[in-house]
């Protein structure tokens, strides 16, 4: 059924119209519904809002990631990675400006239950927390002796505790990957004691990450897998500490899942992209089914919810992060 579903998908490239433009020549629909909001499924037409278009609110970056949303600051913060910063975007304003540089080519970001930042950074190799008073506290940057690869995503549990992936992307000197000395895997920094365990052994190329809304199952890319990328699911055990029973839950064909979030209703809104397409965002029903695709002129590696409600879909892609409202929710509250 997946691989009909995305046949349909690829045969839908025909609607693109006025969606297609690239780069500087794109401009936002005039028209409402949005063209680029497209329904694959009669699940998703009660998400999306008919009054709503997709915006790009910030331009001239150089892969833009790890967005997060700080609800008391009522600003998105996000990875422009290439750049060696971290952006922060205001909504009341819309002012762009930088909120950190250098940043040790940041990607990854989240909140931890403190309402601290939670960074992943592949210059020095580690797992950082932005303290209160902005002093920055490393929480991992070694595993069983050596040198963390180049940290990827990072998702906080409710029980304190962060979960990362660290891939063997490097060594990739535009983003400052060095050659990676452990398997990819994915970790648990444990919150009372701060020791790290091994979640997830020998994936190959773990990405995004992202529990289901009452934490039983953890979802994770695989983007090396052969011959197509995976989204894997795993079962949450021992009070939400390990992991059990892997499997597949999405074959993403020629797509390119990388950064996605969890709505409260268990759907995953995934960036996706690598041609025109397929480039923006794809939504799975919790039963792997694709029923909804924001369409992009460019890749979306990342996104999250935000905004007043918590329903502003915010989408980081190659040079720009886009913005749609939509009639649901993010899950969780980091």
């Amino acid at each position: 059924m997946a691989m009909i579903a995305r046949r349909g998908l690829l045969a839908g490239a025909a609607l693109l119209g006025a969606v297609r433009a690239a780069g500087a020549g794109w401009e936002p629909s005039q028209r409402v519904p949005d063209p680029a909001v497209e329904v694959l499924d009669p699940a998703f037409a009660k998400y999306r809002l008919v009054s709503a278009t997709v915006e790009r609110v910030a331009t001239g970056l150089r892969w833009a990631e790890g967005p997060v949303w700080f609800g008391d600051m009522g600003a998105l913060l996000f990875s422009n990675v290439v750049n060696d910063r971290i952006m922060r975007w205001d909504e009341a304003s819309g002012a762009l400006t930088v909120f950190r540089k250098p940043s040790s080519y940041a990607n990854g970001n989240t909140r931890d239950r403190q309402g601290r930042l939670v960074t992943c950074q592949h210059k020095t190799r580690s797992v950082t927390r932005t303290e209160h008073d902005g002093s920055i506290t490393t929480l991992l940057d070694r595993f069983d002796g050596k040198p963390l690869n180049a940290p990827n995503d990072v998702v906080c549990h409710s029980d304190g505790a962060i979960w990362f992936t660290d891939p063997t992307f490097g060594p990739n000197p535009h983003e400052s990957m060095a050659s990676p000395e452990l398997p990819g895997n994915v970790y648990r920094i444990d919150p009372a004691t701060g020791q790290a365990s091994l979640a997830v052994a020998g994936l190959a190329g773990p990405n995004g990450l992202a529990f289901s809304p009452d934490e039983s199952k953890l979802y994770v890319i695989e983007a090396c897998a052969k011959p197509n990328r995976l989204i894997r699911v795993y079962d949450m055990v021992e009070n939400g500490t390990k992991t059990a029973n892997g499997r597949v839950f999405f074959d993403a064909g020629t797509g390119t899942p990388d950064g996605f979030r969890v709505d409260v209703d268990g759907n995953l809104w995934c960036g996706w992209g690598m041609s025109e397409t397929e480039d923006g965002v794809l939504v799975l029903s919790p039963q792997a089914k694709p029923i909804g695709r924001i369409r992009l002129p460019e890749r979306c590696a990342n996104l999250c919810f935000g905004g007043l409600n918590r329903n502003l879909l915010l989408m980081t892609a190659s040079h720009a992060v886009y913005a749609l409202y939509v009639n649901t929710r993010g899950a969780g509250t980091c």
